[in-house]
């Protein structure tokens, strides 16, 4: 079983950056590939960005690359997404979820294919 516990969320102004963390226990952090999803009100949940086990390999949706930065970090057993140039519809909750992967440079970008799930954290980005 793995744990994740996402932090960082909250209230920030159009323009402001925020990094979002995702600790993770259970297992051998390294053999998970990660993903940041995201659902907003009335809306179906989204990948935002992904990484593979090696931390060599990332996928970001359309609307966020440039902007978004996804990262692990092995020693900590912590995947993070910096968050620069925040909009009004990046409001969401945000997901971290976790998939095994025997392929270092696999990187899982539908949401059926994570296992296990955080239970999210709020960013509202509002002037």
């Amino acid at each position: 079983q793995v744990h994740l516990v996402e932090s960082g969320g909250g209230l920030m102004q159009p323009g402001n950056s925020l990094r979002l963390s995702c600790a993770a226990s259970g297992r051998t952090f390294t053999n998970y590939a990660m993903g940041w999803f995201r659902q907003a009100p009335g809306r179906e949940r989204e990948l935002v960005a992904a990484i593979s086990t090696s931390g060599g390999s990332t996928s970001y949706a359309d609307s966020v690359k440039a902007r978004f930065t996804i990262s692990r970090d092995n020693a900590e057993n912590t995947v993070y997404l910096q968050m620069n140039s925040l909009e009004p519809e990046d409001t969401a909750v945000y997901y971290c979820a976790s998939v095994l992967s025997w392929l270092s440079e696999f990187v899982p970008t539908r949401e059926i294919q994570y296992t296990y799930w955080g239970q999210g954290t709020q960013v509202t980005v509002s002037s």
